[in-house]
């Protein structure tokens, strides 16, 4: 029995029906969510299909070393930021045999943020083969560690269905 949350699943569930019809393959670049994408991608039955590969990018070393991310993008820009989501979305792209990639990076909090960069913060990359990067910025206010990991989880998901489905 899943312990994720009954909107993970669905969302996930229908991802991997769209990307099983679709036959499209995907891969994960996450930093706030931990794998929380992947491991709600890999709940469903099925999921070997679409699922070529996540990465946890917790750290800025682990996203220069395993993504590309430039170190000094991210000592420009910081972990948390447009730039740093849409080379993390295209590090994994490029990293893996994937069509679609999905990047997550944000501040969940209790502590780190700033007024510039609040907790609840959320960049997301989306890549696609041939196709410009696209990236989105999410605010999820007054939510607690546990809650911004599950939105953005629910977002990256989302994101990488509207993909699969264009």
């Amino acid at each position: 029995m899943s312990t994720l949350p009954a909107l993970l699943t669905h969302a996930a569930r229908e991802l991997v029906e769209l990307a099983t019809g679709q036959g499209v393959s995907l891969a994960t670049a996450e930093s706030c969510t931990g794998g929380l994408v992947a491991t709600s991608i890999t709940e469903i039955a099925g999921s070997s299909a679409v699922l070529e590969r996540g990465f946890v990018t917790y750290s800025n070393a682990a996203k220069a070393e395993s993504l590309a991310v430039p170190v000094t993008l991210i000592a420009q820009h910081g972990a948390v930021s447009e730039q740093v989501a849409r080379a993390m979305a295209e590090g994994a792209l490029f990293n893996s045999h994937a069509e679609i990639a999905v990047a997550i990076t944000g501040i969940a909090g209790p502590g780190g943020g700033s007024d510039e960069k609040p907790v609840g913060l959320v960049w997301f990359g989306l890549a696609r083969r041939g196709e410009p990067t696209h990236s989105e910025r999410h605010l999820f206010a007054h939510l607690d560690r546990h809650g911004v990991r599950e939105a953005a989880a629910s977002e990256a998901l989302r994101l990488l269905s509207e993909a699969v489905s264009a």
